[in-house]
């Protein structure tokens, strides 16, 4: 049985994406932690302007409000999708 080369380049290439998705959970908690302190340095000084004072329960709560509140706006900000390709093969954009 011949195996083509493109079909070992497409394996390879599978094998290399499906390895760098792979995270431990020191991974993830890496990423969370990180998340966090942006969170905090982009959120934390208007929720000081806003009167809370920092490292208060309030003031967590209105930088998790803050951050949820933009997220909101971006998934809910009208997107155009574009599609090209052929039976058995669509690109599609959204934006």
């Amino acid at each position: 049985m011949l195996i083509s080369s493109r079909f070992l380049l497409t394996l390879a290439g599978s094998a290399l994406l499906l390895s760098a998705c792979a995270t431990t959970p020191q991974q993830r908690a890496a990423r969370v932690e990180k998340d966090v302190e942006e969170m905090v340095q982009v959120y934390g000084p208007g929720c000081e302007k806003l009167g809370y004072t920092a490292d208060t329960d309030q003031w967590r709560d209105c930088v998790i409000r803050l951050n949820q509140r933009d997220h909101l706006l971006y998934l809910n900000r009208p997107t155009t999708t574009s599609c090209i390709g052929h039976r058995g093969f669509y690109n599609c954009t959204s934006f």
